[in-house]
Parts: structure tokens; C-alpha cells; sequence
């Protein structure tokens, strides 16, 4: 889980543009990703194969 935060925190910084998380590891990610008081400005983008692309948009959609 400590990684997921990582990855999410480096995603909001502008470290890296994206980041890919497969079928496998969605639900866990995603109870990591429902907790953070930013979870709104994360997108996630389907993807054939059963990836989600996510990106952070600093203007989040309401």
C-alpha cells in the first residue's frame, strides 16, 4: 500500500505523467486512492486488457 501512496504522491509532484495499474491490483489501489481528501483530481483512463491509466489534473471536475 506505501507504494501506492508513493505512486500517487509522485503523480500529484509531477514526477512521473501517468501511472498504469493492472486488473489485479485495481481494488486494492483503489481503496488507497478513495481515502486521500485529492482523490478527485486522479482520472483513470480504461485501457484494453483491463489497465487503468491514471493521470492528476490539478483543476479536479466536481
Amino acid at each position: 500500500m506505501n507504494t501506492y501512496i508513493q505512486q500517487l504522491d509522485e503523480l500529484r509532484e509531477g514526477v512521473v505523467s501517468s501511472i498504469s495499474i493492472g486488473k489485479e491490483e485495481f481494488f486494492e489501489f483503489r481503496e488507497v486512492l478513495i481515502q486521500r481528501e485529492d482523490f478527485k483530481h486522479f482520472r483513470g483512463t480504461a485501457k484494453q486488457g483491463g489497465f487503468v491509466i491514471y493521470t492528476y489534473e490539478a483543476n479536479s471536475r466536481s
